[in-house]
């Protein structure tokens, strides 16, 4: 008989994931992780038994954080990942040929190495890449300290508890702002506001007395379950303005094929229902 792993994220809700089985248990400096099999979803990545990514369902959330901003800016050359340890965000990125440079910051380097191993199909090479600088420390000190400006800054944390609690605070955002280009774009991952209607507000207080263009936009994801996920939008630029038929053609200058992303979905992922909008300052 299959075990179950019940996350427990939220105070009033948890969702359970049948082990078929797991594939790795260990625990690194910073957190526990576990890799195991499940009949839907494939492989499954936890982070202190908290769902992180699914070899199933994370093209939807890697591409939404990755082609928004990128085919919204137009001319991004230089991209910069906090987080994202298990390689798939730089998957997504890389696949736009016109990018000169990605750096990508990840505070575990056990989450890197061990993702190489059994979550090959996440990073997909995305590791081997020329473009790619993996740059083992602290998001929030790497922030802090860097002198580099980047046209795209995409934050994938963890949830705002543990490592990834300094990620979510106005000291970090003002820090990303000042390393944007002058037209760059910031995006955050930010929960999923039904039920983590708090860490939205918070940030987007912060985005607010940040940037010209803010707010965020939603994408709906199986296992970050509870409704749509919400992601930060921040820029001084025109991005958030670019039209439908723009938006397509940079796609198909692209020629990029994915599974949830499409530039009608990228324009509809901005309108907000009307519970997530009052959560807005």
């Amino acid at each position: 008989m299959s075990d179950w792993l019940r996350e427990t994220l939220h105070p009033d809700y948890a969702q359970a994931l049948r082990v078929d089985e797991m594939l790795y248990d260990s625990k690194t400096e910073h957190q526990r992780l576990k890799v195991f099999q499940n009949g839907t979803f494939g492989r499954v990545l936890t982070l202190d038994d908290v769902v992180q990514t699914t070899e199933g369902d994370n093209f939807i959330y890697h591409e939404m954080l990755t082609h928004v901003p990128i085919l919204a800016h137009g001319a991004a050359r230089r991209v910069l990942i906090i987080g994202g340890g298990d390689g798939g965000m730089a998957r997504e990125v890389l696949r736009h040929t016109s990018l000169d440079h990605v750096t990508m910051v990840e505070i575990d380097a056990g989450v890197v190495e061990f993702s190489k191993e059994y979550l090959p199909m996440l990073s997909a090479g995305a590791f081997e890449d020329p473009r790619l600088t993996l740059v083992i420390d602290d998001g929030a000190a790497f922030m802090r300290e860097t002198t580099e400006k980047f046209d795209v800054i995409i934050v994938d944390s963890t949830d705002p508890i543990g490592p990834g609690e300094v990620l979510f605070t106005d000291t970090f955002y003002g820090h990303a702002r000042r390393a944007l280009t002058a037209d760059g774009i910031l995006v955050t991952q930010n929960g999923v506001p039904f039920l983590q209607g708090a860490e939205l507000s918070n940030s987007m207080r912060a985005f607010k007395a940040l940037f010209a263009d803010w707010g965020c936009y939603t994408a709906t994801i199986p296992t970050y379950a509870g409704g749509p996920m919400a992601f930060g939008w921040g820029t001084d630029g025109p991005a958030g303005r670019v039209p439908l038929d723009v938006l397509q053609s940079r796609f198909d200058t692209a020629k990029i094929e994915t599974g949830y992303y499409t530039p009608e979905v990228h324009k509809a992922a901005f309108a907000l229902p009307g519970y997530i909008k009052r959560l807005l300052p």
